[in-house]
């Protein structure tokens, strides 16, 4: 049931990040206690470091560095005070991967020690934020400005599939892993089919959680590969999870066609035929050409 938006928009909460500063006066930034939340600030806000405070304490774990986590936020552009981004619109969380490679410092630095469970406002200086975004100008952000996110921290996402182990059929190249037990590569066997005549999909660990549904986005660990032993063209073991939207389009037919059904957790093999793959004409995109073969670490769905 809804709540009334009278009620939940008439209490509000606001306080004071300290050491910012902006304009004529570090101005109150007030957040609504709505499950769709508003955040109110002043123009010309800025920060010279990344300050962080809870608003609502969480009683989860605690968020490390490398961790990724499911996330709903609030973006606005404290120069302007103008919202630029907001996942509570479209009801569908994002993640966030926390690591040293491709998170913003401010992100790392705002979010790490935070409990899962938490909402959080986070003021980020353009040092640790939009003077490192390769797409500020798109978002209407200024290379020195500071940004303000209200994040409410849902859930750490596994790091890898788990489940009960199942044996791979014979005519797929062997997935081999590096030592820590990552996927690393597909080799061939004397038993590995030549070529790939249809789309397949199977299961190597049988995770227990809830079906993907069509439409949804999925957070993944993978692997891709020219088949059946080719050059691995991307991972994301190495960098963290990836979100993949398995809306009709968004990603390569193989995915959005084969991974409806599978269950959360699990550890699955995709083979996936030129036409299902990047089709005849993967090269004029430069794209990976012919068939393809991926592992993937089904981590959440949203």
């Amino acid at each position: 049931m809804r709540r009334s938006a009278l009620l939940t928009a008439a209490v509000t909460i606001s306080f004071v990040l300290s050491g910012c500063s902006g304009g004529d006066g570090f101005g109150d930034i007030t957040v609504s206690k709505a499950e769709t939340p508003k955040v109110k600030v002043a123009p010309e806000f800025t920060t010279e470091k990344t300050e962080s405070k809870v608003v609502k304490q969480g009683d989860g774990v605690k968020v490390k560095i490398g961790d990724t986590v499911k996330i709903h936020y609030i973006a606005i552009n404290g120069r302007t005070g103008k919202e630029f981004d907001n996942s509570f619109t479209n009801k569908t969380p994002m993640t966030l991967s926390l690591n040293e490679k491709t998170s913003l410092p401010g992100f790392k630095e705002g979010l790490v020690g935070q409990q899962i469970g938490s909402r959080v406002l986070v003021a980020v200086p353009a040092k640790d934020g939009a003077a490192l975004l390769q797409s500020a100008e798109t978002l209407g952000l200024k290379k020195d400005d500071t940004m303000v996110f209200l994040f409410d921290l849902l859930a750490k996402i596994p790091v890898e599939a788990t489940g009960k182990a199942k044996k791979a059929p014979s005519n797929l190249p062997k997935l081999t892993y590096t030592k820590d037990g990552k996927p690393s590569k597909f080799v061939k066997t004397a038993k590995t089919d030549k070529s790939v005549s249809k789309t397949s999909v199977s299961v190597l660990i049988q995770g227990d959680g809830e079906k993907i549904k069509a439409g949804q986005t999925v957070t993944v660990h993978y692997l891709g590969q020219k088949y059946p032993a080719g050059e691995v063209f991307d991972e994301s073991w190495t960098t963290g999870p990836r979100p993949i939207s398995l809306a009709e389009g968004a990603a390569i037919p193989c995915w959005t066609d084969k991974l409806v059904g599978q269950t959360i957790g699990s550890r699955v093999i995709l083979v996936c035929s030129t036409d299902d793959a990047y089709g005849q004409s993967a090269k004029e995109q430069n794209r990976p050409d012919g068939p393809l073969i991926f592992a993937i670490d089904l981590l959440d769905a949203s």
